[in-house]
């Protein structure tokens, strides 16, 4: 299979309550016109981007009953799904992501927990 823009996150699956991000471009000047260096909007605590893949979420724990084991092994994870949602515009603590090179693009791999902000285009 060919990858394309569509499709070449497709075989990436983000573990437990982490979401994957693409960061968004940030203008290279402030308001005021003045132009800022490269790495100012990268050393500010708080970043902001595009909600790309969402993990499962938290793992539920269940009791394990001996009567369970013919269930297939995906039936037994239970998991608390996450606030976040494709596509939803995420702020986020610049300190709780871990920055990935992806098929020559930049992602974030963060936590719910350092999701500060979600603004989401649909009614919620």
């Amino acid at each position: 299979m060919e990858l394309t823009a569509d499709n070449k996150l497709k075989k990436i699956i983000v573990v437990g309550d982490r979401v994957l991000i693409k960061p968004k471009k940030e203008s290279e000047k402030t308001d005021s016109g003045l132009f800022l260096p490269p790495g100012v909007k990268e050393k500010e605590k708080t970043q902001s981007g595009y909600i790309v893949k969402v993990g499962p979420g938290h793992p539920i724990p269940i009791a394990s009953e001996e009567e369970d084991d013919w269930k297939p092994e995906e039936n037994k994870i239970k998991y608390l799904p996450l606030q976040a949602k494709e596509g939803d515009l995420a702020i986020f603590l610049q300190n709780g992501a871990f920055e990935v090179i992806y098929q020559k693009e930049k992602y974030f791999i963060v936590p719910q927990a350092s999701i500060l902000m979600l603004e989401r285009e649909e009614d919620l």
